[in-house]
């Protein structure tokens, strides 16, 4: 009887730790996603409440552990992120958020600690007697079937898949994805985990439209500003001309709908280049500048190089940064240039400590210059930016600059990382209206399109939370900003867009060529017809159009997931 109220007591605890509130159904996976793992501690002693301790002590391991990690990435925990420690993360972590690194290996080290105590242990077996290996390995089989059967009944395999941005569920959330075989298991190819069995028939080309006045392609500049978001998100006052540089009153602007947060800029740029989300590929997502070189025939860079355009990168990164530099050639960027190749008056050493946007955007601007005084073909150029990536615990603008915009960010909410971030930001702004005042003039016979987004939010976003006291909001996290503005040439209109909805970044190269206007082949135009079915957040769509879309673009060889030897 003994026994009995304790396993009440802990399944009880295990249901608030992992906060299964919703519904009946989310309670019971949350109760078999813990009894699977007593039945995993059972099988090898047979002591019913030594694994019943052991089960609640990881149960709440798991749930620290996957909090900490959605604090950093707006993700709960999965079985595919034991992968990303072969990528760089455990670095990155210790570089950049050292005490959460630390207080991640304290956990570790305790719970390593405590499940090796056979003191606790030994205790337990005054309320229990071993049971024989056969019912052992029985409950072991029917908790693993009962939680196969919760996740594959219905819709739950995609629910688990959408659900990973939520704070909430955390431990039945990881139990789920051992089951979600797709998402972890590496293969030789690429795993499309977003993909109907039959495709489908491919939309007709689309002309430009015939209400573009300017006969001549626009050179269409893409500038990705390092972990800028529109503070408004949080409901925080900004500047004027602050507000103007996120919300230009002439050009196409609103919320970007992106896949991370904290970090992973490179998902972003996939997906704004591919058209496709990097999620879709499941373990593989964080890994696709390695492991898809050549795997990917249609391109925004790619479509826009068949159209005339001459196409060009300019990195603030090494060469060698997440395999940059051969991803982009794969892609159909030719002229590529990173921190190592820009020519003097760049200060290499300099920029290495702040990522200045003054010295980096200077440089791009000195490559597009000279690159159009050898060729006047249509350019694309990419910009990557990094000045306002965290952590926002240091100074980077210098003393005596943005000054009244420190402390008008500082008003709003009294944390000085906020305030870094936004004076960051101001200086931000002001690099581009000093660019694009620029291009204006030294190229005034030339339409540009310019496109402008952040890549993600900083950490430091979770500070804007607490200090606010708003709830954390699923939604909310992976929003940034875009604008589409026009130089020398007006905007062509884009109708499938709808102010009050967020723009989803795998659409944004398509709106881009709409916006621009430039044809649309059989693809694009493909793509450009899923963008109102699909909504906001095209992996978590359950457009089947959109799955058939991604088995055409594998049949016809366009996505190549095939094993390579």
């Amino acid at each position: 009887m003994l026994l009995f109220w304790v396993w009440i007591i802990v399944c009880g605890g295990v249901c608030v730790i992992d906060r299964p509130c919703r519904s009946i159904w989310q309670i019971a996976a949350t109760l078999a996603a813990f009894h699977l793992l007593v039945a995993l501690f059972l099988l090898p002693a047979g002591d019913v409440a030594a694994a019943l301790l052991r089960a609640a002590l990881v149960t709440a391991a798991i749930a620290a552990a996957s909090a900490m990690k959605y604090h950093h990435s707006g993700m709960k925990l999965t079985v595919s992120d034991f992968a990303l420690l072969r990528a760089g993360t455990l670095r990155f972590l210790l570089q950049q958020y050292r005490r959460t690194a630390f207080a991640a290996l304290a956990l570790t080290t305790l719970v390593a600690i405590l499940m090796l105590a056979p003191v606790a242990f030994d205790a337990a077996t005054v309320v229990s007697q071993p049971i024989s290996l056969a019912l052992r390995c029985g409950f072991l089989i029917t908790t693993a079937v009962v939680c196969a059967v919760i996740y594959r009944t219905g819709d739950r395999a995609t629910y688990f898949r959408s659900s990973i941005s939520e704070p909430a569920h955390y431990v039945s959330s990881f139990v789920a994805s051992m089951f979600d075989v797709q998402s972890w298991w590496r293969t030789d190819g690429l795993v499309f985990v977003d993909i109907a069995a039959d495709g489908l028939t491919l939309s007709a080309p689309v002309p430009g439209p015939d209400s573009v006045r300017d006969p001549r392609q626009p050179d269409i500049i893409v500038i990705q500003h390092e972990s800028v978001f529109d503070p408004r998100l949080f409901g925080l006052p900004i500047e004027p001309w602050l507000e103007r540089f996120l919300a230009p009153p002439d050009a196409m602007h609103g919320r970007l709908h992106v896949e991370i947060f904290g970090g992973g800029s490179w998902q972003t740029e996939f997906s704004l280049l591919t058209g496709l989300a990097s999620r879709s590929f499941g373990a593989d997502a964080y890994f696709l500048f390695q492991r898809g070189v050549g795997r990917f025939g249609h391109s925004l860079p790619s479509v826009l190089k068949a159209l005339g355009y001459r196409t060009m990168l300019a990195a603030g990164c090494e060469r060698t940064f997440v395999n940059y530099d051969a991803f982009y050639q794969s892609i159909g960027v030719d002229a590529r240039s990173f921190t190592e190749d820009f020519a003097q008056p760049f200060n290499r050493t300099r920029f290495d400590e702040t990522n200045s946007d003054a010295m980096f955007l200077a440089a791009a601007y000195r490559a597009l210059d000279d690159s159009i005084a050898r060729d006047p073909a249509p350019r694309f150029m990419m910009l990557l930016t990094n000045y306002n990536h965290g952590p926002h615990d240091r100074r980077t603008v210098p003393q005596g600059q943005f000054e009244s915009e420190r402390t008008f960010a500082f008003a709003s909410v009294p944390d000085a990382q906020y305030a870094e971030y936004y004076s960051r930001l101001a200086d931000t702004a002001a690099c581009w209206q000093r660019l694009k005042a620029e291009l204006a003039t030294r190229f005034p016979d030339r339409p540009m399109l310019v496109v402008r987004y952040g890549d993600h939010q900083p950490v430091m976003t979770r500070r804007i939370e607490a200090a606010l006291g708003l709830p954390a909001d699923a939604s909310r996290q992976f929003e940034t900003f875009y604008a589409i503005e026009g130089i020398n040439m007006d905007v062509a209109p884009v109708p499938a867009l709808y102010p009050d909805r967020a723009l989803e970044i795998a659409f944004l190269g398509t709106v881009a060529m709409q916006a621009a206007g430039l044809p649309l082949d059989a693809i694009s135009a493909t793509r450009a017809s899923l963008l109102d079915e699909c909504g906001d957040d095209y992996f978590s769509s359950t457009s089947e159009r959109k799955r058939q879309f991604h088995r055409t673009l594998v049949d016809r060889g366009i996505v190549d997931c095939a094993p390579r030897r």
